[in-house]
């Protein structure tokens, strides 16, 4: 999101202009794109459970891409600089496209040249065997991987990497792995400041009995553990060149490419890492000589001069930045600009949370579920080209989708159906009920709530809104004493798996200040088949089972109103080669690039 959530998944701040989302792959939110993009759309369509591969999946060099050839400088439009270069520190959508050039873990997500995906190792030798029904998870280190500077990559490392998440300093980043391995969301207190002070974690929890090997120890089975260690929060860490918090604006590189230079705020510049080995690495490529980056690029700037394709702007293309609204007609009616666009899915469900310490009564959560008027709500979002209108809280990128779900009947009535929701309240004996609703003051929010407050009065409630600062919006709905009845709340997930939706956002134990259940729904039946399902190791079988939990959640409970289902554009230049969208980012893939020769 604009304003980032930074603990246990994404909760996106939406708009056009909003700022970096957090990863699961994260673009930014509401943005573009969509059905009538360049053809090229790879998030259309719902995922099958992505596998975990074994050695000869995770053995490099990757499939050569087709008329690619290496040189050149692609040069790359950015709104936003990087604030965070450690990897621990990293849990946005720019800078996680920016990790996946220059850090690497024991595993990543690999898309093969038919858009196939699987977990491989990186710096493992395959994604991890799992044993003890998934409390025990064994890796063992590929050869010649080594960071920038030549040192050899070894079990150190890679416990360095894991002990140091413990320090006060990291702040920022996942915090799946470390609390797993404390058994406690407050996992600090197991290594109390991290490794600098010369303890470590207990062989009991993570162990390196050589510098190849790396096991973990769980208390509970972590089914999931391959698909975590996968992200970009979890990179490689030099345990002698660690700098701890300097390491944020100067880290040591183990990917395809090296910083050579950064002026925070202006640019940076990427040239190869010659000591990345291709033949160890099966996800990535290094056809660029280099990327020159530059920020404070807005969408419409972004958009317009890639348009334009003219001069220097032929080689240019963003990591992050959507075609923004204004600009989609323009791109949809250029056949030539649509050849060079790539559209699908981000990971993002946009939904409206109802604060169920407030609205008590079902029948009440429902009728403000049949009014909310979905294509309005979108509508300043690009309409259809920035998203599709959503029935429930699982994306159509995870396994277990269902295509065509809609419990209220909202995709037939997409503007709501008043005369549906008056009837409930009148059942409930809530006629004109006062609902306090909560929105950001940004344009696109602004716009948004006129047509929500618009339709929940035509259904019979007397709103009272409150408009909440952009910047502090997530802040304040998160205290549990928020004082207000209905807000906008938007999540995207960490990997492709519904346990990095349904726990964080329904879990009854989890209600806080500062978490992420933001309806404070506390029912025993989810917090039950949230343990349940967990254990499943099965990822076909957890998915179905997720998804049948989601539709007991929206139905049975409503704690949420589903709304939109996130989708974007980008653009490249005529002379920018293997751009794809990737879903496990929710944008191009930057590792596919090359420059037309």
């Amino acid at each position: 999101m604009s304003r980032i959530r930074a603990r246990g998944g994404r909760a996106a701040v939406v708009a056009l202009a909003a700022g970096a989302l957090l990863l699961s792959g994260c673009s930014e939110g509401g943005g573009g794109g969509g059905d009538k993009g360049g053809g090229k759309d790879k998030g259309a369509t719902a995922q099958a459970p992505v596998p975990f591969a074994d050695a000869k999946a995770s053995t490099g060099p990757a499939e050569p891409i087709a008329g690619a050839e290496p040189g050149g400088t692609i040069r790359v439009l950015a709104r936003d600089s990087f604030a965070h270069l450690d990897p621990a520190q990293i849990y946005v959508s720019d800078e996680g496209k920016l990790a996946a050039l220059i850090h690497r873990r024991l595993t990543t997500v690999k898309m093969d040249n038919k858009g196939e995906y699987a977990v491989v190792g990186d710096l493992a030798t395959d994604s991890g065997t799992r044993s003890d029904d998934g409390r025990t998870w064994t890796y063992t280190l590929k050869d010649g991987i080594r960071f920038e500077d030549g040192s050899p990559i070894t079990s150190r490392d890679v416990r360095h990497t894991f002990e140091r998440l413990f320090a006060d300093f990291i702040t920022e980043g996942p915090a799946f792995v470390q609390s797993w391995m404390a058994d406690d969301p407050q996992y600090r207190d197991l290594l109390p400041g991290g490794p600098y002070g010369g303890k470590h974690l207990p062989d009991s929890v993570l162990e390196t009995p050589d510098d190849k090997t790396v096991v973990f120890h769980f208390a509970k089975p972590q089914n999931d553990l391959p698909y975590a260690l996968g992200m970009a929060g979890y990179g490689v860490v030099s345990a002698k060149e660690d700098t701890r918090e300097k390491y944020d604006k100067d880290p040591l590189a183990s990917g395809p490419y090296r910083i050579q230079s950064f002026k925070p705020g202006k640019s940076m510049t990427l040239v190869r890492n010659a000591e990345w080995d291709p033949d160890t690495d099966a996800a990535r490529h290094q056809y660029p000589e280099k990327f020159e980056i530059t920020f404070n690029h807005q969408y419409e700037d972004s958009s317009k001069r890639i348009l334009s394709d003219t001069g220097e702007n032929q080689r240019a293309t963003s990591f992050s930045n959507s075609v923004d609204a204004s600009t989609i007609p323009q791109v949809l009616r250029d056949e030539e600009a649509k050849k060079r666009t790539i559209s699908g899915y981000q990971s993002y469900v946009a939904t409206y949370a109802i604060n169920m310490d407030r609205v008590k009564d079902h029948r009440v959560r429902q009728a403000i579920a049949h009014a909310l008027p979905l294509r309005a709500i979108l509508a300043p979002y690009g309409g259809s080209a920035g998203g599709e209108l959503a029935g429930g809280v699982i994306s159509p990128l995870l396994p277990g989708y269902q295509k065509g779900y809609d419990p209220f009947g909202k995709l037939a009535k997409p503007n709501g159906d008043p005369a549906k929701a008056r009837e409930l309240l009148k059942e409930a004996g809530q006629e004109n009920r006062k609902l306090v609703f909560a929105f950001r003051n940004d344009n696109e929010s602004q716009q948004e709530a006129v047509a929500v407050a618009d339709a929940l009065r035509k259904a019979g409630f007397d709103v009272q809104r409150k408009e909440l600062p952009t910047d502090t919006y997530y802040d304040r709905i998160g205290k549990v004493d928020n004082g207000y009845d209905l807000y906008r709340s938007n999540w995207g997930h960490d990997w492709v798996s519904s346990s990095t939706v349904i726990p964080p956002l329904f879990d009854g134990r989890k209600i806080a200040d500062g978490a992420n259940n933001y309806s404070h729904v506390n029912d025993e039946k989810i917090n039950s088949e949230i343990d349940r399902i967990s254990a499943i190791a099965d990822p076909e079988k957890a998915a179905e089972e997720w998804f049948e939990l989601g539709t007991y959640i929206v139905e049975e409970v409503t704690p949420v109103v589903p709304a939109y289902y996130y989708k974007q554009m980008q653009i490249s230049g005529s002379k920018i080669g293997g751009a794809v969208y990737n879903n496990d980012l929710s944008g191009l893939d930057p590792n596919k690039l090359y420059l037309k020769q």
